[in-house]
């Protein structure tokens, strides 16, 4: 007699699904974070008006720290997007 086994596959694994979601919470966390030090960080240098522009354009805000010598926070910031992408498109598979 045999007996048959549920088949798990790679989206329905409760352990990989718990991966992922870490590492989106982690990955999002960093950005938002490397994104709010990249902030402060473009508030304290002139122009300052570069900081309210980089909160409703995220994307300018690592441009603009690695023009300002911000090297930590631009590789951080950089590293989290990579990290959290990454992550997003295996969730969605």
């Amino acid at each position: 007699m045999q007996v048959s086994r549920p088949v798990l596959t790679a989206s329905s694994h409760p352990m990989r699904d718990a991966e992922i979601v870490a590492t989106l919470v982690v990955g999002f966390a960093g950005l938002v974070t490397a994104h709010l030090a990249s902030i402060v960080g473009l508030a304290a240098r002139s122009p300052r008006h570069r900081a309210l522009v980089a909160l409703v354009v995220p994307v300018l805000a690592p441009y603009w720290a690695a023009k300002a010598r911000m090297v930590v926070r631009t590789v951080l910031w950089v590293a989290s997007f990579a990290v959290y992408a990454l992550a997003l498109v295996a969730a969605a598979r």
